[in-house]
């Protein structure tokens, strides 16, 4: 069963990230006028990269070289904690913290690559990269905290279970939900925090550190990207999915895959429909993440006190 449970994620996992950024750029498309590219757009770019030759600097390591491989498998090990299709492969008592932490080590590497590389550009970016993180993780620690004490669960996937029942667990619920959401746009550089079709270097955070990828590298850095935002998304799908626990795993994991899908078209739709925000101000938007965090911890706290 654990074996067929993992085959199961890893497929939904190799096949999702290029569905969502399809389905999110071909959004963006339409908002602009376009027909945009096929879904699957992103799957022919990594085949052309895979068959390419990766170009390296000579003022480059061995750190830059290991840096997308081992980004790709702290973003694989922080999906697998996550049910998307079928429960979490690893789950286990505060596996939130082996979430949290593994998102924290794939921003490492992409920092260390990027200063690796002696780029005044590349290091201005990792040290963006390196101070909204730093802004983040309590926003997360907040939230999770908040949902599994919550549940009585104590791990990331009870805590995911949620659903509103009264006044204390519905503001529970919502300052979870956009806690998470403002999560993943500063996770995953995207707007409002940073635009992922920008070319310019002042204004790039993600973009900017994977300058000198090139080739298989390239790839991996691509698909560790969407495969970061699908894992944001499930977290938020999972807090929303309107098919109820009794209707069946099947039927679950559709509902799950459903709102990924639909929460790409949202997202597609704010990129079409928002500006990026000035750098100042990514703090204060970081700031509001962490106020419904620690909203989300209050009505725990009080929800758990009125029941005693």
């Amino acid at each position: 069963m654990r074996i067929g449970a993992l085959a199961a994620q890893l497929a939904a996992l190799a096949i999702l990230p290029i569905v969502v950024v399809g389905v999110i750029n071909r959004v963006k498309s339409r908002w602009a006028g376009r027909k945009g590219p096929p879904i699957l757009q992103l799957a022919f770019d990594l085949r052309r990269l895979l068959r390419k030759r990766a170009v390296y600097s000579a003022t480059t390591t061995g750190v830059f070289q290991l840096a997308p491989w081992l980004a790709l498998a702290a973003a694989l090990t922080a999906a697998l904690i996550v049910p998307i299709v079928v429960a979490p492969v690893l789950a286990f008592r505060l596996d939130f913290v082996a979430f949290a932490y593994a998102w924290g080590l794939g921003r490492v590497a992409l920092m260390l690559g990027a200063l690796d590389t002696g780029s005044a550009f590349e290091g201005m970016g990792a040290s963006r990269e390196a101070t909204f993180g730093a802004l983040l993780e309590p926003a997360l620690f907040l939230v999770a905290v908040a949902l599994c004490a919550d549940t009585g669960a104590g791990s990331l996937a009870g805590g995911l279970a949620l659903r509103p029942h009264d006044p204390a667990s519905i503001a529970l619920w919502v300052a979870s939900i956009a806690a998470l959401l403002i999560v993943v746009t500063v996770e995953c550089a995207r707007m409002p925090v940073d635009d992922p079709t920008t070319h310019l270097e002042l204004t790039m955070i993600h973009e900017v550190m994977i300058l000198d990828h090139s080739g298989p590298d390239l790839a991996v850095l691509e698909y560790t990207a969407g495969l970061k935002l699908v894992t944001g998304l499930a977290l938020v799908a999972n807090l929303t999915n309107p098919v109820p626990s009794a209707a069946g795993e099947l039927a679950g994991a559709a509902g799950v895959v459903g709102m990924i899908v639909a929460l790409a078209i949202v997202v597609g739709c704010v990129e079409s429909l928002t500006a990026r925000l000035k750098l100042r101000v990514v703090p204060q938007y970081i700031a509001i993440a962490l106020g419904a965090g620690v909203i989300a911890l209050l009505a725990t706290a009080w929800r758990l006190g009125a029941g005693t």
